[in-house]
């Protein structure tokens, strides 16, 4: 599925929109009155151009794909990857975060515990889902839901999608710094393969309340950071015009994530992103995550928890500097 026409403002996109407006000029010509061999000429160009853009993208126009509003979220890889979705609400304690989705499905033949981030489409969905900004209360279901998926013997694939967790004075009230830690160390301890995988924004705490697994993968446009380049730019420039430096100095692309050990797998995106083929990318990362559990489902309990703590224990490149 190839999305067309819907031109959101990305500036470097500008020549791939512009192609794309003239292949769909010609193709609503009738058959006998459109030049083929121009038309042909003309997708290969679009190919080539699109091609050598993606190639050269910078660390700040990462970050504007990955927040592209046409990009796949949690909800579309339910429907494109997953069979048999029902959604589990609630954290028994507050009440029922939309910023973060949970339910049993079916991958192949695979019944799995699906945790993800949600942002919304429109305005009343982003709302609604505080732009995937998820409350302890969020965190709180993720864990449930994980604990009930243990107790089962199922696999745990976790979808992260937020620039960090949400910020407002309730949210500290209830406990988002405890709550995000209490994932953390009961995650490291689930005894049932855990998958996760950046499908978009990787922020801060936020990311990290879903994102201790067996296996971490990021998708090859996504990021996966401490801190949002905005709030980078806050805190060292004391202005957010200085954003796009902060993406350069993070380091958080795919490329560098991978280098540094962060993150096990790159998983590579249809030409022009993962919001130009959703179908393209729902079949990319369904076979990752197959083969992820397929692998994960051979080791004992206690292999996967020493194996999980040995996997973040080794994380990161340390760089010693001579006196």
């Amino acid at each position: 599925m190839i999305r067309r026409g819907s031109n959101p403002g990305l500036a470097f996109e500008q020549p791939i929109y512009d192609l794309e407006s003239r292949i769909e000029t010609l193709e609503k010509n009738p058959p006998s009155s459109r030049d083929e061999d121009q038309l042909r000429a003309m997708r290969r160009e679009l190919t080539e151009s699109t091609k050598a853009i993606y190639e050269n993208l910078t660390p700040w126009q990462r970050v504007q794909v990955a927040r592209h509003q046409d990009r796949p979220q949690t909800r579309d890889y339910l429907t494109l990857v997953f069979d048999e979705f029902v959604e589990l609400h609630g954290d028994r304690n507050f009440g029922d975060d939309r910023a973060m989705l949970t339910g049993f499905a079916k991958l192949g033949k695979y019944k799995v515990m699906v945790v993800g981030h949600q942002k919304g489409r429109n305005v009343k969905e982003r709302s609604a889902c505080y732009f995937g900004c998820a409350h302890p209360e969020g965190y709180r279901k993720a864990l449930l839901k994980m604990k009930l998926a243990e107790k089962f013997g199922i696999p745990i694939i976790c979808l992260i999608d937020t620039p960090g967790a949400y910020p407002g004075v309730g949210a500290e009230e209830r406990g988002q710094s405890q709550a995000i830690a209490e994932n953390m160390f009961e995650m490291s301890r689930i005894t049932t393969p855990i998958v996760c995988v950046v499908i978009g924004e990787g922020g801060s705490g936020g990311a990290l309340g879903v994102g201790v697994g067996d296996r971490v993968a990021v998708l090859q446009h996504a990021y996966y950071s401490v801190i949002s380049p905005e709030g980078c730019a806050g805190i060292l420039w004391k202005s957010n015009q200085y954003a796009e430096k902060a993406a350069e100095a993070l380091r958080f692309t795919s490329e560098d994530l991978s280098k540094f050990g962060v993150v096990d797998d790159v998983i590579d995106e249809p030409l022009g992103g993962a919001h130009r083929d959703h179908h393209g990318m729902a079949a990319r990362l369904k076979r990752y995550l197959l083969k992820s559990v397929r692998e994960l489902e051979t080791l004992t309990p206690d292999d996967l928890v020493k194996k999980r703590y040995e996997k973040f224990r080794r994380i990161g490149v340390f760089l010693e500097q001579n006196p």
